[in-house]
């Protein structure tokens, strides 16, 4: 199981290993973050994505230790600092839904989904300076038509999404 490297970049590498080529970042792991607040609203998050070019709505979300700063932080520390960070809310905690691959055959990178509870408003949110990020809050009972006119509108929809709506319409104990 030797695995050759390809290319190296400052996020990511391009390796081998047993004759599959896939992508791997440095840092691998991804928390995103399922927040509803109490009035039973979902926060998502809209930004421009280079590799799509267009926007994409999506569940906050950021790696776990990209940063020097970030480097031996947990999966509550991330995402507690990028809910903060994305959206400008900030959870009293969180707790582990899922862990998964995002895309099993081209990345080993795995996305962990965790839950905000007793969300609060801190701030404007908006993202760090790299970023330009839109903040939208979905009343659970309107996210289905919003989300097709954002489709129609041109935007690339997440399909994470999707598995934080499931959950909450089969899963209470997640909520």
């Amino acid at each position: 199981m030797r695995l050759t490297t390809h290319y190296s970049g400052r996020y990511l590498k391009l390796v081998e290993r047993n004759g599959w080529e896939f992508a791997t970042r440095h840092q691998p792991e991804v928390v995103v973050i399922v927040a509803w607040t109490g009035d039973g609203e979902l926060l998502l998050v809209e930004q421009f994505r280079e590799p799509v070019g267009k926007p994409v709505i999506e569940l906050p979300a950021g790696l776990v230790g990209d940063l020097e700063q970030h480097a031996n932080e947990s999966l509550a520390s991330a995402a507690s600092r990028e809910l903060l960070e994305e959206t400008g809310w900030r959870a009293s905690h969180f707790s582990e839904i899922l862990r998964c691959p995002t895309s099993a055959g081209m990345t080993d990178e795995t996305a962990v989904f965790l839950q905000a509870h007793d969300i609060v408003r801190e701030g404007p949110g908006g993202g760090d300076d790299s970023e330009q990020i839109t903040v939208h809050c979905i009343a659970a009972d309107q996210i289905d038509e919003w989300l097709a006119g954002q489709y129609r509108a041109g935007k690339a929809i997440d399909p994470k999404i999707f598995s934080a709506l499931y959950w909450r319409s089969r899963q209470r104990q997640f909520y």
